[in-house]
């Protein structure tokens, strides 16, 4: 794994610490700036890392039948 440098924009919100990155749009919190950062580091792993799903999902394209003329129906395809 490579190490990046990210830059993070911190604001108290009451007794919460809020960490937000400006590079991507992820933010974290903590009792205390640096706990903020390291929650932060931590979603931004999170974020990045390759999706491992434990069930794949299954798509399956379906008509229905919908009356028009009542309603105006918007349908893509």
């Amino acid at each position: 794994m490579k190490t990046y440098p990210f830059t993070a924009c911190i604001s108290q919100e009451g007794r919460w610490f809020v960490a937000q990155c400006l590079e991507v749009d992820v933010a974290s919190q903590g009792k205390s700036e640096d706990e903020a950062i390291n929650n932060l580091r931590e979603a931004i792993e999170l974020y990045f890392d390759e999706p491992h799903p434990t069930v794949i999902p299954k798509l399956r394209k379906f008509k229905a039948k919908i009356a028009t003329n009542e309603t105006t129906i918007l349908l893509t395809d």
